[in-house]
């Protein structure tokens, strides 16, 4: 069955984490993704990782991570020959996904305005830190940069130790996330304009997007958002220590409170409304501290869980990966033999969905750099001496 992005070609000139997670998110669908690289100052995630072995090979795993079902090459866009190179690619391509900062592809003559007088079918997508345009347009970011910006750092933490940065580097991916669903939005719009389209996406929008909920707030309110920790407005649906670690319940709704402390023998503690869970949060909370205190976190979730309400350990890493609900939704790719340039297995993630027929797959493995150089300029007419001549000048 054929994936929705089967025969869509797209040009990934991006680099660290946002850019590259998009393009890898249609890679998986189907697409076929050409990753493009400086030859000698490469996409910096190559190196990246706390395995040093696979940084000094250009392997690192923040580059695996987003890198398999992608072919790479190398181009030097500083030179001219690199500019023609690209420009004929971008003649045949579907997609371009850029990450630099605002302006450095129109320095380039490679800016949209230019782009789409080659290709006025092309889909050119810029991710930047703040978008083009405006007093911080030309500024740059990484990930925790944006959390600081935001107003994520500012939420984060407990009230004694704040602000806190994210665990993982969650502004990335969703900036990932929300492109290939631009991108995906964009394709199917051309389908009935027979239009290409520019597309400008902001790191700060995204992060300003994942707290939604708290920008209304705040508008109506006036209240901004504080570090609360690992409590919620709710006393029923925060964590609480157990016998051997810390448990998080969710009984957030009336229902699920009701459930909770008909559970636990204090149907007495249960509320007919919010305001009313929220005026006995610190009487709840003082009980729940107790009860919890009487089981491991284990026992607590499978007796929880079996009344219906919601509630989990707090796991790490490995133990995450080894629920055998992850398992058993082959959330991740293996390679168990490993692949050129990696020696030894490894996996990679895929899409957080699955689809009855023709859904999201890993088909190859991460490409060393420029591993498909040479096949994919012989593809737009390039003979075996111009593309010898173009390395001998180092433009490729």
């Amino acid at each position: 069955m054929a994936r929705p992005f089967e025969g869509i070609r797209i040009l990934d000139a991006t680099h660290v984490l946002a850019g590259p997670f998009a393009a890898y998110q249609l890679a998986l669908l189907g697409a076929d993704v050409i990753k493009v690289e400086h030859p000698e100052e490469p996409d910096q995630s190559r190196d990246s990782g706390p395995d040093l072995a696979l940084n000094r090979a250009g392997m690192g795993t923040y580059y695996l991570a987003q890198g398999a079902n992608k072919r790479s090459i190398t181009l030097d866009l500083k030179q001219e020959a690199g500019r023609a190179v690209m420009r004929r690619l971008l003649a045949n391509a579907d997609v371009l996904v850029e990450n630099y900062r605002p302006g450095a592809f129109d320095a380039l003559g490679l800016g949209y305005d230019a782009v789409s007088a080659i290709n006025s079918k092309l889909i050119y997508c810029s991710i930047s830190a703040f978008g083009h345009g405006g007093p911080r347009g030309g500024q740059t970011a990484y990930d925790h940069v944006i959390q600081a910006a935001s107003g994520i750092m500012a939420a984060t933490g407990t009230p004694e130790v704040n602000p806190i940065k994210f665990g993982a580097p969650a502004i990335d991916y969703a900036t990932g996330t929300m492109a290939a669903f631009a991108l995906a939005s964009a394709l199917f719009q051309r389908e009935r304009t027979g239009r290409g389209q520019r597309i400008d996406l902001s790191m700060l929008d995204v992060a300003l997007m994942l707290q939604a909920s708290h920008i209304a707030a705040y508008l109506r309110t006036g209240k901004e958002a504080k570090p609360s920790g690992n409590d919620h407005a709710y006393a029923t649906s925060s964590a609480y220590p157990t016998k051997d670690g810390m448990v998080m319940l969710g009984a957030s709704n009336l229902r699920q409170q009701r459930r909770l402390w008909a559970a636990l023998g204090r149907p007495e503690m249960a509320k007919t409304d919010n305001e009313a869970r929220l005026a006995a949060r610190a009487e709840e909370a003082a009980v729940l501290r107790e009860i919890m205190l009487t089981r491991t976190a284990q026992e607590w979730e499978e007796f929880l869980q079996s009344h219906h309400v919601p509630a989990a350990r707090v796991r790490g890493m490995a133990e995450a990966l080894a629920d055998p609900q992850v398992e058993g939704r082959h959330l991740v790719h293996r390679f168990p033999e490993g692949a050129p340039g990696v020696e030894g297995s490894f996996g990679v993630p895929l899409p957080g969905f699955k689809f009855a027929h023709g859904g999201p797959q890993v088909d190859s493995p991460p490409p060393p750099l420029g591993a498909d150089t040479d096949a994919v300029l012989a593809e737009v007419g390039y003979t075996p001496a111009e593309i010898a001549a173009l390395r001998a000048q180092r433009a490729i």
